[in-house]
């Protein structure tokens, strides 16, 4: 069915009004068709439609019974409120009519109001004069007040006059305040100059105060009350400056004082100033240590005397005790500072580290037994820094080395001086040769690091590389001294005139310092000598080896110089000269000790077999027949046997000479078919390495017999066979300087043509 227009034009409103509802009962509808085909899709379905009917119309009436209870509560809501709102509009317009009402008689009362404020300041001028009234007689007196307080002043009357001074200075400040709070900043000056004697007063009772202070440490043994009082009115006015400022409204002129501040101040510039300040401090050892036993004794007396007595003065919270017990440790580390900035000598810087370092903590001073538990240094960190111990160990190092220095100069001059004396120098219970130079130099050494080793590891570390630095140093200085004392004994044999003997204790005297150096560091662990300490020790018993084996060579050459000879061959008695010379050298190489006598006797058999061979490769001679190669053979058997069963006599074994070279070599020059020489000359060669060219030309010369074509295959066979020096091997023929030929062409042996 249509609708007809009216009734459109009734729903277009309502359908405008009421959108949603439409909507939702559009959504209903469609909601409840779809559930009703997909429950009622069957026809056996429809039997149960009246139980659905009759369930959902229960429901329905259900849901209508809630929604009409529920929209009656809230009606009933919505009248009470409208009944509260005209209730409420009827209270405001009453309110307003009475503000109306008292609006009107405010303003009539108006005018009796201003005469009320008339009144008010007229009240409050009345208080003003009332206070001036009652305060009068106090400002009328405050000249007289003046000048009694100056006299309790004089009087010591510390109490009695800080009351009357604080009574005075509350009155002042009372006024300023008055007028600091009504804006009469304009009348202040004239109060401030009224009560001008303030300052006076205040200034006078200061420096008592502080001339109490500064005499503390002897009032509080001859006269504590004093002190006591003076503690008193610092503390009276120290709480003063508190209350001012927690009030922190007006700060009269003044304050605050500080008196605590200053209390701590004066009583730190005392104890520095009178034991610090201007001191002039003895550089030496002597002086320096009388100055530090006298502080030592004068703070423990006085850190003494607060702790019994000074801390029973003062309130707890002053920490006096620490108060002190800090500000002696400051100025120490001060003074020590400035000790340190003066030249000090050896002794005065090794006094100045043990002080600081091992005195000062200990119980003779800051730990003394009086002071503990309450007084505790090591809080207050060490009295010299790190960097300052370094410094100043590094000072005393250079000091002690240049004393080390001088004493050991000392002492190799007078060494020096000793060798050319007219007598043998002294030796030990086992005869051996010595002299007191090892004793002397390693005894001072000892004694420097022992009084390191007192203070700091770090010290006696540093002296005991400065000790070996010096003593590598001496020994350089004292292998010159054997230089010199070889030089002049070239040029005069008769000086010194025990010249052997004294190079002899000098090799027993090496030997001793070598085996003392590593006893100098008290821990054995870091008893590790330098190498170039050892190199140093080696270089200077060479030395020593090397001028005697030049001595045994100057006996010895003018013998060597007679052989290769005919006469020798006949049968001269050289060996046997050679053999006395080297007897006479070994007794005196018995006077070392044994490491150095075998060395000496080594090098001897070595030096006697390089020279007999360098004797025979000087070209003075040359086999001229078969039976001259058989004497020469003969010879070098019998000279090489007596040298041999010399040397083996006096302890060298047969394995460790140097006189097998000779034995080979008269193999070479005794081989009767020379063209066999190749092969005995490779056997040669490899046994010693050294042997170079010329050696074998010259020897196939002495031979007498050698053509040039096997001279020439012998020379080409070691060109072929070079030789390389094993590591032990000790050389003999490299030592040896072969002549150089004649020139073939030289008319005569002047010039040439």
């Amino acid at each position: 069915m249509g609708m007809s227009a009216e009734d459109e034009r009734a729903a277009s409103p309502r359908d405008e009004e009421w959108p949603e509802a439409e909507k939702a009962e559009k959504l209903a509808r469609g909601a409840a068709l779809k559930w009703a085909s997909g429950v009622f899709y069957r026809p056996e379905k429809l039997e149960g439609l009246g139980q659905y009917r009759s369930r959902e119309t229960q429901r329905n009436s259900s849901i209508q019974s809630r929604l009409k209870s529920t929209v009656q509560s809230y009606l009933e809501g919505v009248s009470a409120g409208l009944e509260q709102l005209r209730s409420a509009v009827q209270e405001v317009q009453s309110v307003c009519q009475d503000m109306g009402a008292a609006r009107w008689a405010l303003l009539d009362s108006a005018d009796r109001f201003q005469d009320l404020q008339q009144m008010r300041v007229l009240m409050a001028e009345h208080v003003q004069l009332a206070s001036v009234v009652q305060v009068l007689p106090q400002l009328f007196s405050v000249h007289e007040v003046f000048s009694h307080t100056l006299q309790l002043l004089r009087g010591q009357h510390l109490l009695e006059a800080h009351a009357e001074l604080m009574m005075m200075e509350h009155l002042r400040d009372d006024i300023l305040s008055q007028l600091h709070l009504r804006g009469l900043s304009s009348a202040q000056a004239t109060v401030l100059s009224y009560f001008g004697g303030l300052q006076e007063l205040n200034e006078n009772l200061a420096k008592q105060l502080w001339d109490i202070v500064g005499g503390s440490l002897r009032l509080v043994r001859e006269d504590p009350v004093l002190f006591v009082t003076a503690v008193r009115i610092i503390e009276r006015e120290e709480k003063i400056d508190d209350t001012l400022l927690l009030e922190a409204t007006f700060l009269p002129p003044g304050r605050p004082k500080g008196w605590r501040q200053k209390f701590y101040h004066v009583l730190r510039e005392t104890i520095t100033g009178a034991r610090f300040h201007a001191v002039r401090v003895n550089a030496e050892g002597p002086g320096l240590a009388r100055h530090l036993a006298a502080l030592q004794k004068d703070i423990v007396s006085e850190l003494r005397v607060v702790k019994d007595l000074m801390v029973q003065c003062v309130p707890a919270h002053y920490n006096i005790l620490s108060v002190c017990a800090a500000t002696y440790h400051q100025a120490l580390t001060g003074h020590l500072q400035d000790i340190l900035r003066e030249d000090l000598d050896k002794q005065a810087l090794f006094i100045l580290l043990e002080w600081a370092l091992r005195v000062y903590h200990s119980p003779e001073m800051m730990g003394h037994p009086d002071l503990l538990p309450e007084v505790d240094v090591s809080a207050l960190g060490p009295l010299m820094s790190p960097e300052l111990v370094d410094q100043t160990e590094r000072k005393y190092v250079v000091k002690v080395k240049a004393s080390v220095l001088e004493w050991m100069q000392r002492t190799l001059e007078v060494e020096f001086k000793e060798w050319f004396r007219e007598e043998e120098p002294e030796t030990d219970h086992q005869g051996f040769f010595q002299s007191a130079l090892p004793v002397i130099v390693m005894q001072m050494l000892n004694e420097n690091i022992q009084v390191a080793s007192l203070i700091t590891d770090s010290l006696q570390q540093k002296v005991y590389n400065m000790a070996l630095e010096e003593l590598e140093a001496f020994l350089g200085r004292l292998r010159e001294a054997l230089v010199q004392c070889g030089k002049e004994h070239q040029k005069d044999r008769t000086v010194p005139k025990y010249y052997v003997s004294y190079l002899l204790a000098m090799l027993n005297n090496n030997l001793a310092l070598s085996s003392s150096v590593s006893s100098l560091h008290p821990d054995t662990a870091r008893r590790e000598v330098p190498a170039s300490l050892r190199a140093a020790l080696d270089r200077t018993q060479k030395k020593a080896c090397q001028l005697l084996l030049e001595e045994l060579l100057l006996d010895l050459q003018p013998l060597c110089l007679q052989l290769p000879s005919r006469k020798w061959l006949s049968g001269s008695q050289l060996v046997s000269g050679m053999c006395e010379v080297i007897d006479k050298y070994t007794k005196d190489f018995s006077r070392v000790r044994k490491p150095v006598f075998m060395l000496l006797l080594t090098e001897s058999e070595l030096l006697v077999a390089s020279q007999y061979l360098r004797a025979l490769m000087q070209k003075k001679m040359a086999c001229k027949s078969e039976e001259e190669r058989g004497q020469l053979c003969d010879r070098l058997l019998q000279d090489a046997t007596q040298l041999r069963e010399l040397f083996c006599g006096l302890g060298l074994d047969q394995s460790q000479q140097s006189l097998e070279a000779v034995f080979a070599l008269r193999e070479l020059i005794c081989l009767k078919d020379p063209a066999l020489l190749s092969l005995e000359v490779l056997g040669f060669i490899t046994k010693y390495p050294d042997v170079s060219d010329e050696h074998i030309s010259t020897l196939l010369d002495l031979r007498g017999d050698v053509s040039k074509e096997v001279r020439h295959m012998v020379l080409e066979m070691m060109a072929q066979h070079p030789q390389v020096l094993p590591d032990n091997y000790r050389p003999i023929f490299s030592t040896i300087l072969v002549p150089a030929p004649e020139l073939p062409f030289c008319l005569r042996k002047g010039k040439c043509a």
